[in-house]
């Protein structure tokens, strides 16, 4: 499918086969350099900053064409078929006006500093000073809980010391949360990281406060100190976990997101554009594509900037300060590195995609083999001690949760009982690790005819995997549409993880028909327990396709932590409160 050309020809990618906003670069003669050598641009004109002495190379910035204007003077999108109001994007960034972005509110470029990266900069400021903020607030309330619970609300003069450890607490804590590099901007945002370093963090407080309280022989209260330091931690996690979300629902309405250039071949920058905008909780808008000499184009709605000599100009048009670079032979080291080069004085971030499907950072290390960085990627955690003490806390949380949810278990088997005939508890065989059969339980949401009547509905599946779903399933009972919509039918679940054949967290049980039809890949997520919850269930549940399904599972058995499962039942709180994808 690809398209001739042409010597006299430059517009190598304004004739796709799929019908694309593209940049169009001025015509040349016949005496200018073909499309494969690039065209000829004046170099980028970069303001003084504290990049400045770093010698910059040149890089090409392509004018707006003659005769293609708009009314801002922007480059319209491609000729023929093309909608010129797919490309309305460019006549922002061409706009004589204070730029805005969908991402912040308008700013003014500071001296020195890519105008993308400076806004960028603020709202990340911001979030870094409130994390801070919160901490503070978690260590104050920490510390008069504790001495609160010890010692009451009377100050004597044996509980005043106890009344400054209470004062200091606030000020430790963050500097513990410090040390541990709780606050660099690389582990915040998404993923677990942020968490394990708090973890960490808050360990080594409560180890440290132990050990010097023994080699000091410090008469320390017990009970102050297990109360306060761990409610401390606890309370961070909380409060760090609410200020993500807070977040993450920022960025659904289009704030606080970083303006992407992908640059690799159509099919890899297809994938990734639809995988971001899907997930727009990373923080990542993909706002323009860099394509090799010769592309036919891509199918997403994304403006086309060039080709791979073009980035850095695709950068200022743009206004991005974010380059992704995917997999690509044309693209090797001393290619990346000439990027980062260019990149450099305006400290718009690179990042180089790996080919490694759904493998966490802590899986993978860059090892030095004769000055060529080599990347080792560990094995999945599937058995040792880690998996110790993922069941012994499955185990003790099950019971904690058995005890603390008994009175909504009685009141949900007593409106079961009362309002369709049938048992109160529905068991049905499913497979658990290693592929081994068991019974799991549920409060039972249909009536007891259901299996009877799957055949006649099978025609109605709404889901495109093995899984049956319909949103409006006529055997499912008054009581058990608000049973599935809380996901309250789950709860006797926990009996199956306190005897050890589930899991609080991992991948949905299958049943025997859905195992018979898994493809080899598939047959991974057998690898672990399956869970109560799991990604799958905090990203969407039935709402999702039976491919995005499968491949969060692979990811939550590929990269298990037990930061990991906190951050999962953490999401589970929300998603139940959402009710999406519960039918």
């Amino acid at each position: 499918m690809s398209q001739d050309v042409s010597e006299g020809r430059t517009d190598a990618l304004t004739e796709p086969t799929v019908s694309l906003p593209v940049v169009v670069r001025p015509e040349r003669g016949p005496a200018e350099p073909s499309v494969n050598q690039g065209p000829q641009h004046p170099p980028l004109r970069y303001a003084s900053g504290r990049n400045s002495r770093i010698p910059g190379p040149v890089a090409p910035l392509s004018p707006p064409p003659t005769g293609s204007e708009g009314r801002n003077g922007a480059p319209r999108a491609g000729q023929g078929a093309s909608d010129p109001a797919r490309n309305r994007a460019m006549e922002r960034h061409w706009s004589p006006q204070r730029n805005r972005s969908s991402a912040a509110r308008p700013f003014t470029r500071p001296r020195g500093r890519h105008a993308a990266m400076s806004r960028r900069q603020r709202w990340e400021g911001r979030y870094v000073r409130s994390l801070v903020l919160s901490d503070l607030l978690a260590g104050i309330g920490a510390g008069a809980a504790g001495f609160a619970l010890r010692f009451g609300a009377d100050v004597t003069a044996y509980n005043r010391a106890y009344l400054w450890v209470s004062a200091l607490l606030p000020v430790v804590l963050l500097a513990v949360l410090a040390v541990s590099r709780a606050y660099e901007r690389r582990y915040l945002f998404v993923g677990t990281d942020e968490y394990q370093r708090v973890i960490r963090g808050g360990g080594g407080l409560i180890a440290g406060v132990a050990l010097t309280s023994y080699a000091l022989e410090l008469d320390l209260a017990r009970s102050y100190v297990l109360a306060a330091l761990p409610a401390a931690v606890v309370s961070v996690l909380v409060l760090r976990f609410v200020l993500r979300k807070r977040l993450h629902w920022a960025r659904a309405r289009g704030e606080a997101l970083r303006r992407v250039i992908v640059v690799g071949h159509e099919l890899s920058v297809i994938g990734i554009a639809r995988q971001l905008r899907r997930e727009r909780y990373h923080g990542l808008e993909v706002v323009g594509a860099c394509l090799p000499p010769g592309a036919d184009g891509i199918e997403v709605d994304l403006p086309v900037y060039g080709t791979f000599d073009d980035v850095a100009a695709a950068v200022e048009l743009a206004d991005a300060d974010t380059v992704v670079v995917l997999s690509c032979p044309e693209l090797d080291g001393a290619a990346v590195r000439r990027l980062a080069w260019r990149l450099e004085r305006d400290e718009v971030d690179l990042v180089v995609a790996s080919a490694l499907v759904d493998v966490a950072g802590a899986r993978t290390t860059i090892r030095p083999f004769d000055g060529l960085p080599m990347l080792h990627v560990e094995h999945p955690r599937l058995h040792g001690g880690s998996r110790l003490v993922k069941e012994l806390v499955d185990r003790a949380g099950a019971l904690l949760l058995l005890i603390l949810f008994a009175p909504v278990l009685l009141t949900v088997a007593l409106c079961v009982s009362l309002t369709s005939r049938g048992p109160v508890l529905f068991r049905q065989v499913r497979v658990g690790r290693d592929g081994q059969k068991f019974r799991i339980f549920k409060f039972r949401s249909m009536y007891v005819d259901a299996e009877a009547r799957l055949t006649e509905l099978r025609h109605l599946n709404e889901h495109d995997g093995v899984l049956f779903k319909i949103r409006d399933d006529p055997r499912v009972t008054p009581v058990g549409q608000w049973l599935r919509r809380f996901s309250l039918d789950e709860l006797p679940q926990l009996l199956n993880v306190l005897s050890g054949r589930m899991s609080l967290v991992g991948p949905r049980p299958p049943l025997p028909t859905e195992v018979a039809a898994y493809a080899d890949d598939v047959r991974r997520r057998l690898a672990v327990k399956p869970g109560m919850t799991g990604l799958w269930q905090v990203s969407g549940r039935s709402d999702l396709s039976w491919e995005e399904a499968v491949r969060l599972d692979l990811r939550y058995v590929e990269n298990w932590s037990l930061s990991l499962d906190l951050v999962i039942l953490l999401r589970t709180m929300t998603a139940v409160v959402r009710s999406s994808g519960a039918y």
